[in-house]
């Protein structure tokens, strides 16, 4: 089941800074580059419209998101459903490093609606961090305490409209703190780590026609997954956060993240209590809606009051579902989190994969040996994220324990040491 992204409630963001284009050159003029005016009309839209240096909902692109849970529900006991889009905006390189990103929105928020900006940045390893959700800090501002350090910092502004009007943003300046000396700089030894995996249920997610929560529109075998949080959102066509869904018949799926849910929309439930937006006293890995229907957790509700009927963690589109997971019904499957990790990953390309496609599903068939003649044990979607782990023989790359893809559907895994075994332990690379 899909519950779709509600954009969190930040009250009253009311125009402090005078309403003006900012221009490219102006925005790279801002002396040391602690502070800069964004660059609105350089955004990557989705369900947004900008124009004349204003940025706002496009009502014929935004796709219905619940509000957060502070806000009145629907009729029916359901979260009530409100247009949303993003803009998110170019990468920000800066002279000093910084773990904390501070943010003023000029425009204005009628009651209802709501703008929130969103912050991450590039760990030290080239991957990103999750989406941080600023905290607002007066009626004009808020800030974002990121993970780690960092010299590169990408914000997106996130958009909901209220029930008779709608936000409009003119302006967004933005102001890094630098990090204190004693406090160091970017770990650049940050230990290599593996990604997190736990074992969680999953249901498909189906809604073919219907907008994800990044503004794609589901298609026939489609391929992505939904979680319940937007931290780990990826942008629409690319795969920042990817994982690795594995079910009990042996086969595996990668998949990019598209899409927000099932049952709630705060539920970073891979994250540890103390990072974890909500339901921190639940262990590391429990979905909230799994201890909610199991065990009874917040009334057996998820965090709209509406009754839990099922313990999903993750949504499956009907591609990765049927296709790449050969899964009949909803199942316990293992996902593997890539983006939490330092393992290096490169993207599937399935046009360049030629022949190694299945023209239906949309997916590179995964094989149990470098060879066509091998079982097909699984399917990476085009633009998913997959760890090369070595160079096989004959122009295959394996992915993990006896999983192995033709080089070329990876056209950007560079140069990858040659496999000394049968298993991923073998890398050279």
């Amino acid at each position: 089941m899909r519950t779709g992204l509600r954009a969190a409630l930040m009250a009253s963001v009311v125009a402090a800074l005078a309403a003006a284009t900012v221009t490219p050159a102006a925005a790279a003029a801002v002396p040391a580059n602690r502070s800069w005016s964004a660059d609105l009309a350089a955004g990557d839209g989705s369900g947004v419209r900008t124009a004349s240096g204003a940025v706002t909902l496009d009502n014929a692109d935004a796709h219905p998101a619940p509000r957060d849970a502070a806000t009145p529900r629907g009729a029916e006991g359901g979260p009530d459903l409100a247009p949303t889009g993003y803009l998110t905006l170019d990468p920000r390189t800066l002279a000093r490093p910084t773990d904390q990103v501070d943010s003023t929105v000029a425009g204005t928020t009628p009651a209802g609606s709501s703008v929130v900006v969103d912050v991450r940045g590039r760990r030290a390893d080239g991957g990103w961090t999750e989406w941080i959700p600023s905290t607002p800090t007066s009626a004009t501002g808020s800030t974002a305490q990121l993970p780690e350090t960092t010299t590169v910092v990408q914000s997106r502004l996130v958009l909901t409209g209220g029930p008779g009007a709608e936000p409009v943003v003119t302006g967004l300046q933005q102001d890094a703190r630098p990090v204190a000396a004693t406090e160091g700089v970017p770990d650049q030894a940050r230990t290599e780590s593996d990604p997190l995996t736990y074992s969680v249920f999953a249901t498909r997610e189906g809604l073919v026609g219907g907008t994800t929560s990044n503004g794609h529109v589901i298609t026939d075998r489609d391929h992505f997954v939904a979680l319940p949080s937007r931290r780990a959102l990826s942008a629409r066509d690319t795969s920042d956060y990817s994982v690795k869904v594995c079910a009990a018949n042996g086969r595996c799926a990668f998949a990019p993240v598209w899409d927000v849910g099932p049952w709630n929309t705060r539920d970073d439930y891979w994250n540890p209590g103390n990072v974890r937006q909500n339901w921190g006293d639940l262990p590391q890995g429990t979905p909230e809606a799994q201890a909610a229907y199991r065990t009874g957790y917040n009334g057996g509700n998820d965090q709209f009051g509406r009754k839990v009927s099922n313990p999903a963690g993750i949504d499956l589109a009907d591609g990765v579902f049927w296709d790449d997971l050969g899964l009949k019904d909803n199942a316990t499957v293992t996902v593997t989190y890539l983006w939490t990790g330092s393992v290096r990953t490169s993207k599937i390309d399935t046009e360049a994969a030629a022949g190694a496609v299945e023209a239906k599903a949309g997916s590179v068939q995964i094989r149990s040996a470098p060879s066509t003649d091998a079982p097909v044990v699984g399917g990476a979607a085009n633009g998913a994220a997959v760890p090369v782990v070595c160079t096989a023989a004959d122009g295959w790359l394996q992915i993990g324990d006896a999983q192995f893809l033709p080089a070329s559907a990876i056209p950007g895994a560079g140069v990858v040491g040659a496999c000394g075994g049968t298993g991923p332990d073998s890398a050279t690379s």
